[in-house]
């Protein structure tokens, strides 16, 4: 069996364990209470991973070169990155949940890198002269593990606010250690803590009408309602996903420094306001905005969550939307 026979066919294994993995871990979000269904999910998304380093590596020996020459290589590194800092996230965090989210996106990544993009795309080619360096391994595998990095922080980030249903939460100690959560609603307010410090919620109160006292409620939703499971997933939704993301933001910056000094040895200037640089500029903006709100405002919750979706976005719009431009310095290539 030759090299190309062996990506073609480990690309495509790696989708079928993905697709099933994703499978496992929404019928295990389903039912719970069946243990094996976590430990299958773990396990498959530890054999994709492998599978996808072993597709890189094979590469890697055909070409000659770093795998990360076009969107098809880009795209499966991607996916590899997605797999590791999920298993990562699934450690720390010791929730299934993590794998709802991440695994259908480590999914779709590869279904469209294997399946639909054209066999030229797949195909490996000689490098262009402005990427014979070694800033390339160093320059473009940092910058696509931090897009991993924080794509996985941003989906989990996205995963609170569904899990929450857009409501503000007050979380106490997810930024800094510790645990416990409280919400807070427009409608009602209701606080919700551990049984052992929880306090007693005033339900009423007394309003003279003529000679009679009249007890008042206070209204309350059943969309502002939300149970004590769905709280305490919430508080480890917010605390990995900052977790995650403040991983990747080094990276991301390490990659930009890594790239402004290449971009100085090919081109003679550090930044030339690129449309590729111009967007990880934004990215690099919005991911700090995030941290910063959390480390020295003490944002926690909705707000955060909601600048992470943003980020997701954005990440996109970096990796792959610029691209269809076709303009600027790295309108060559689909990975920078």
């Amino acid at each position: 069996m030759n090299l190309v026979s062996l990506q073609n066919q480990l690309d495509n294994l790696s989708f079928g364990i993905l697709f099933v993995t994703m499978l496992i871990y929404w019928v295990g979000a389903a039912f719970p209470k069946i243990p094996l269904l976590q430990n299958l999910g773990t396990t498959g998304m530890a054999v994709a991973n492998l599978c996808i380093a072993a597709l890189l590596s094979a590469r890697w020996i055909e070409a000659g070169y770093f795998p990360l020459s076009n969107l098809y290589e880009s795209l499966f590194f991607l996916t590899w990155g997605i797999t590791a800092m999920h298993l990562f996230a699934e450690t720390i965090s010791r929730s299934a949940l993590v794998g709802v989210v991440t695994a259908p996106v480590a999914m779709l990544i590869t279904a469209f890198a294997a399946l639909k993009l054209p066999d030229d795309m797949q195909a490996s080619a000689p490098l262009v002269p402005a990427l014979k360096s070694n800033w390339l391994m160093m320059h473009v595998s940092v910058m696509m593990l931090s897009y991993a990095t924080l794509l996985v922080g941003s989906v989990l980030a996205i995963a609170f606010l569904f899990i929450t249903r857009g409501q503000e939460i007050e979380l106490r100690g997810s930024s800094f250690g510790g645990s416990g959560y409280r919400l807070t609603s427009s409608l009602a307010t209701q606080t919700t803590e551990p049984a052992t410090t929880a306090q007693p919620m005033a339900i009423s109160s007394k309003s003279d009408v003529g000679n009679t006292a009249v007890l008042e409620l206070p209204a309350m939703s059943a969309t502002a309602t939300l149970t004590p499971q769905r709280l305490s997933l919430a508080d480890t939704l917010d605390n990995i996903s900052y977790r995650i993301i403040g991983l990747g933001f080094p990276l991301l910056t390490i990659g930009i420094i890594a790239g402004g000094v290449w971009a100085n040895e090919a081109w003679g200037s550090y930044w030339s306001w690129d449309p590729k640089e111009t967007w990880a500029l934004i990215v690099w903006l919005v991911f700090a905005a995030y941290l910063h709100s959390r480390i020295t405002k003490g944002w926690q919750g909705r707000k955060p969550a909601i600048l992470a979706s943003v980020g997701f976005v954005v990440v996109w719009i970096c990796y792959l939307g610029v691209n269809l431009l076709g303009k600027g310095l790295h309108s060559y290539g689909w990975f920078l």
